[in-house]
């Protein structure tokens, strides 16, 4: 049986140069903070562990003092191989400043990396990653000079170009739930997600490590076995947390754990803006029945306009982390739904998505060149990371981009069925040449993959490998508002459409 024991304890088994598997995902889900808290302190009393390698396949913390932020100290962290960067901003500045190495991989490849690592197979082999910022040819997934080790290889199998991702060995897992039984076995009542727990138990377990599991209540009874998440033989230690909450910013909500269906029509409803128009435009490429991931920011909202306009309940929305079904909720908490008809493990969610069972996907972008390429996960010193979307892009049937034609200061008027820019913004978004690609265009050309991209005042498509322009929205003058704000001049359809006025009221 593991044993029980304090935060304090439990932090002391972590030695000099351990590799360690946090579980977690933004907003303080599955997280276990008070472990990582703990750690963080025990540094600063101490000086020690040192030189840690963080592994964990989702972005982890809340902007400020969850997740990986709680061990954002120089020496402490030596190398940090993240699916994504943008809820931890401290421990991003120490990768922008060469303190530590840095590395960004799919998250779908790192969550079914503890498959892997658990089964002893020599790591994960995919297309997931070809032709962008993942593909050593480009950037490895390295983040700053500091990662100078090449961890992704080009393999040929039969004709083909794959990517291999070798196989890691860990030394401490770091899981949490809701309850653990008098066995060791743990639930997750009043968990909004399930994530890599147990997969991550297993591939310590298998690596020879040590398993900490943080719970919120212990158990005097044994749990149904159905229940059980993580069985109790693939844990050695338990930290009981009686503050644990479920989000950083909710001690529990029933809704989002699935336990009641909570009615949504009481959600506030979005703000005419921009975002919305986007959102709305965007919407129109749903289709009753269809099963669809949005991603995180501008893409959320495409799932407030569906319980707006009364058809949320004709569509399948699903997040990475596992979620079907329900409203997927938006910011800091991103990657739980409210009202989920059901919740499976994430690497069972990218095995779904890698095989094409996406109908259509709803992503961000925050640079676009004539090619079609994207970039949602590095601009300037802002370092986000690509969490989900190159599993997502490269095998949803179809994918559409999402956000707003300028960044950083854009107002605009919206009335009458008509758009108006009262105030452009400082950043031109479509540039001669992104930053980092995030989406390749060249290779959604080759496999035929349909492309959209919406903005507040116009939607390009990838047509030949180009950027076409294809509708623009009423007020909106072409060369004023739109090219004389590109980096380019995109090819420009003979059918050119006006955007639907009804978006605009």
């Amino acid at each position: 049986m593991p044993q029980i024991i304090s935060a304090e304890q439990a932090v002391a088994l972590i030695r000099d140069g351990n590799t360690v598997a946090i579980l977690g995902s933004g907003g303080g889900v599955c997280e276990p903070t008070y472990i990582l808290k703990k750690l963080g302190e025990h540094f600063q009393e101490t000086g020690s562990p040192r030189n840690l390698t963080l592994y964990h396949a989702n972005g982890i913390g809340d902007k400020d003092t969850y997740g990986t932020d709680a061990l954002a100290y120089e020496g402490l962290v030596k190398r940090d191989i993240a699916g994504h960067w943008g809820m931890a901003p401290k421990m991003a500045q120490l990768a922008l400043d060469e303190k530590i190495e840095a590395y960004n991989f799919p998250q779908g490849v790192m969550s079914q990396m503890y498959q892997a690592v658990a089964a002893h197979t020599p790591g994960v082999i995919t297309k997931t990653g070809l032709h962008t910022f993942i593909d050593p040819r480009l950037d490895g997934g390295k983040l700053n000079k500091s990662a100078s080790e090449d961890l992704v290889k080009v393999l040929e199998l039969g004709g083909e170009e794959w990517l291999w991702y070798p196989a890691f060995k860990f030394d401490i897992g770091l899981v949490r739930g809701t309850t653990a039984d008098k066995s060791g076995n743990i639930t997750y009542e009043e968990e909004a997600a399930v994530l890599d727990g147990r997969s991550i138990a297993q591939a310590v377990k298998n690596s020879g490590g040590i398993v900490i599991a943080q719970v919120k209540y212990l158990s005097d009874q044994y749990a149904h076995p159905k229940d059980v998440v993580i069985p109790g033989i693939y844990v050695d230690y338990i930290v009981v947390d009686p503050e644990q909450q479920q989000t950083c910013d909710r001690v529990y909500d029933p809704a989002l754990a699935g336990n009641v269906h909570s009615p949504v029509a009481s959600l506030a409803p979005m703000e005419m803006s921009p975002r919305k128009v986007v959102a709305r435009r965007a919407a129109k490429e749903l289709q009753a029945g269809a099963v669809i991931n949005l991603g995180v920011g501008m893409p959320d909202g495409v799932a407030a306009v569906a319980r707006e306009e009364g058809f949320l309940d004709s569509l399948n929305f699903t997040v990475e982390q596992g979620i079907i079904g329900g409203m997927p909720m938006p910011g800091i908490i991103f990657g739980v739904s409210y009202n989920p008809s059901s919740m499976v493990e994430q690497n069972e969610q990218f095995n779904f998505y890698d095989g094409g069972g996406l109908d259509c996907c709803f992503l961000g972008m925050a640079q676009v060149d004539a090619s079609g390429n994207v970039n949602s996960s590095k601009t300037g010193k802002l370092l986000s990371g690509c969490g989900g979307a190159i599993n997502i892009s490269q095998n949803s049937k179809k994918v559409v981009f999402c956000g707003t034609f300028t960044a950083k200061g854009l107002k605009a008027k919206i009335e009458n069925g008509a758009l108006e820019i009262v105030q452009e913004g400082a950043i031109n978004k479509f540039v001669s040449s992104v930053d980092q690609v995030t989406f390749s265009g060249k290779y959604a050309s080759s496999i035929e993959q349909p492309v959209l991209y919406v903005t507040e005042r116009a939607v390009f498509t990838l047509e030949s490998g180009n950027l076409t322009l294809v509708e623009i929205a009423p007020g909106v003058d072409l060369e004023r508002d739109i090219l004389a704000h590109m980096d380019f001049r995109p090819e420009i359809a003979k059918d050119l459409k006006t955007m639907d006025p009804s978006i605009f009221e």
